[in-house]
């Protein structure tokens, strides 16, 4: 998904191929909802035991496994070309019906580490981004958004705690150093942050540029 805003690897002597990474597909989901101080999101605190990205905060999700291609098959969205427009100069692009399998995934994983069911026609397709090379794991990761009806709980292991936070706390904490946010997580609550409601968030379709950085330095400012 990207390296977090202060570097993962400093200092860290790499002794693999970084060529010979795979990239993995991989889903996560922004759940937003109004709060009195403006738009929240529902976060995870990574423990800093993880292999990639420990101690981040991040948004719940995970990778695409065999049993969401099963899932897919039970996928039913009101628009389906929503789903294909968004993801056309995507690597998942190329599966017959890949859209599906993300949406099977991101049901999944909410439910694994939420608790809270979502449904699939809710979720909007928000933004692609690639983990650029030189990092120990990669993944194409497929962002969605949705406004957040069932209320999520802290079930995953991966994290130490979930909850729901201010868009503009989580920013302003990352930037005093209390919080350590990956790249793409920074950009898109910034983007967030400047929409400033669900319903600004979910008004209408999303134009997706499939960010792939070409090596760990890269940001999206």
């Amino acid at each position: 998904m990207g390296e977090p805003v202060r570097p993962l690897c400093e200092g860290v002597l790499m002794s693999f191929d970084p060529t010979a990474v795979p990239i993995r597909p991989a889903v996560s989901v922004i759940m937003v909802r109004d709060g009195d101080s403006g738009l929240e999101a529902f976060v995870q605190h990574r423990v800093t035991t993880m292999d990639f990205a420990a101690g981040v905060v991040v948004f719940p999700g995970g990778r695409v496994d065999p049993v969401d291609r099963q899932g897919a098959e039970s996928i039913e969205v009101d628009d389906p070309d929503l789903h294909l427009e968004a993801w056309s100069d995507s690597t998942i692009a190329e599966a017959a019906d890949g859209w599906r399998v993300l949406l099977a995934t991101a049901v999944r994983e909410v439910a694994e580490e939420t608790g809270a069911v979502l449904d699939p026609a809710l979720l909007r397709p928000w933004a692609n981004w690639v983990t650029p090379l030189g990092q120990p794991k990669r993944f194409d990761t497929y962002f969605y958004v949705v406004s957040a009806d069932a209320a999520p709980r802290h079930l995953t292991t991966e994290a130490h705690r979930s909850e729901w936070l201010p868009v503009a706390a989580i920013l302003a904490s990352a930037e005093a150093g209390e919080l350590e946010l990956m790249r793409p997580t920074f950009v898109l609550l910034r983007e967030l942050a400047q929409l400033g409601s669900v319903e600004a968030v979910t008004a209408g379709p999303r134009s997706i540029e499939v960010v792939r950085p070409e090596h760990p330095g890269h940001s999206d400012d």
